[in-house]
């Protein structure tokens, strides 16, 4: 696994904290989530993350800052 996936990961991990302390009752952040989880499940470990791949995981991680900021 290279470092840049690596990263992608752990940015994946803390969005799985933030929903599982908020619960799945936002479903738009719940859905983005998963979506990142099964971009990255069929992703290519050994390159870079693609930009859909960073786009779904943007999306998420601003959803999920509209929970923890709002």
């Amino acid at each position: 696994m290279n470092d840049d996936f690596r990263e992608l990961k752990a940015r994946v991990r803390r969005l799985n904290e933030v929903l599982a302390a908020r619960g799945p009752g936002h479903l738009p952040f719940a859905q983005a989530v998963s979506a990142v989880q099964r971009a990255v499940r069929h992703g290519d470990r050994s390159r870079t993350p693609t930009p859909e791949l960073l786009g779904l995981l943007e999306k998420a991680e601003q959803l999920g800052r509209s929970l923890v900021d709002g």
